[in-house]
């Protein structure tokens, strides 16, 4: 089982067809402690070089914590490092990618901070929205109540730890990765002046 804040497993848990729209905020007692025990279980050395910022980042905001995340890995021939941050190298002949998805799963407090909070990372979806999806799923919700995730896949894909896609659609979701993961940093930036930060 995986703890809150233990981000070491670099395979999706929130499981297959378990990826639903984001469902409404409940009463849950029990956030200030979970967040706790999240925050003393955060290793970042087992988060992906590429967001260990943003994860930091998060674990400062009083409101929110994160279960889980991936850059997201691309695998293909002569390149089968499941851990491998590299950009995707400029070569058009390659005839497949094995896309291993990003994603970022956080538990989100009912407060004023926490439903803004939720409001400007379902906002992430407009940049690609047939690529970035933003909502909840069971496998999370049923050990973090007001638990939510964004990924970044095709639509046809998005409910799969992983799928196979052509080399172009990869560079195109390389770029929605990338700038994904860039507004994640910013919003975290503008929480922090808003005095989000505590």
């Amino acid at each position: 089982m995986v703890v809150p804040g233990d981000h070491s497993r670099i395979d999706r848990i929130i499981g297959v067809e378990t990826f639903t729209e984001a469902r409404a905020f409940v009463e849950n007692p029990q956030f200030d402690e979970e967040r706790r025990v999240s925050i003393d279980r955060l290793d970042l050395s087992t988060i992906d070089p590429p967001i260990v910022e943003i994860i930091s980042g998060f674990a400062r905001l009083p409101y929110c914590y994160t279960l889980q995340s991936c850059y997201g890995h691309f695998l293909y021939p002569g390149q089968q490092d499941a851990h491998n941050t590299d950009p995707l190298p400029l070569n058009v002949s390659l005839e497949g990618v094995e896309y291993r998805i990003a994603y970022l799963a956080l538990c989100i407090e009912d407060s004023p901070d926490g439903r803004a909070l939720f409001d400007e990372l379902e906002a992430i979806t407009s940049i690609d929205p047939e690529y970035i999806h933003f909502g909840s799923a069971d496998w999370f919700w049923e050990r973090h109540l007001n638990s939510y995730a964004l990924q970044v896949e095709p639509r046809e894909h998005m409910a799969e730890d992983s799928c196979r896609i052509d080399y172009q659609e990869a560079k195109h979701v390389e770029q929605v990765r990338n700038r994904f993961f860039e507004e994640i940093g910013a919003l975290i930036q503008k929480r922090y002046g808003q005095g989000g930060l505590k």
